[in-house]
């Protein structure tokens, strides 16, 4: 089992309501990022956690890159620095 850092997050949405997003300090070792956040965002479900948005934010080079659904990635590289709120295991 691996354990994965997370931020488990909720903020306020442009539309008025609130999103429950979570952030996984993860990158895909055979490149397949989209497959491995489906697996982690499924793994946070499980374990009780609200996600409506994920994404994967990883470190390449002196940069932060996230990806995941474009609107929280958006977000996210505004000035989102990774703090990671729990772990989970896969």
């Amino acid at each position: 089992m691996t354990n994965i850092n997370m931020a488990h997050l909720r903020e306020r949405s442009t539309s008025g309501g609130y999103i429950n997003f979570a952030v996984f300090d993860a990158k895909s070792t055979n490149g397949n990022n989209v497959g491995l956040l489906s697996v982690l965002t499924q793994a946070a479900i499980n374990a009780g956690y609200k996600v409506d948005q994920s994404a994967l934010a990883y470190s390449s080079g002196n940069r932060i890159m996230f990806e995941g659904n474009p609107n929280l990635v958006k977000y996210l590289s505004k000035n989102w620095r990774p703090h990671w709120t729990h772990k989970i295991s896969i």
